[in-house]
């Protein structure tokens, strides 16, 4: 492994367990009132993008990074539609 590549997994670890906790909280409260549905709606798109562009450069950290973020953003894109 390369320290490029050692770099890109270790941001793609940070980046998706930053966003954990506020999906955890997300998920057991189904609190959606501090949710923007703007924000939400095009940050799931920017990181469908993230993920495609990864999968075509054959980039694993990002791929991987943005399929675990796209499913909690999605799931909670959802949920704002759901709940709100």
């Amino acid at each position: 492994m390369t320290l490029s590549e050692l770099i890109g997994y270790v941001a793609a670890f940070l980046t998706t367990a930053s966003f954990v906790p506020q999906a955890w909280h997300t998920f057991q409260t189904r609190d959606v009132r501090g949710i923007s549905l703007g924000m939400y709606s095009v940050f799931t798109a920017g990181v469908a993008c993230w993920l495609v562009y990864g999968w075509l450069l054959g980039a694993w950290p990002i791929v991987i990074a943005n399929c675990i973020t796209l499913a909690l953003a999605a799931t909670i894109l959802v949920m704002k539609l759901r709940y709100r």
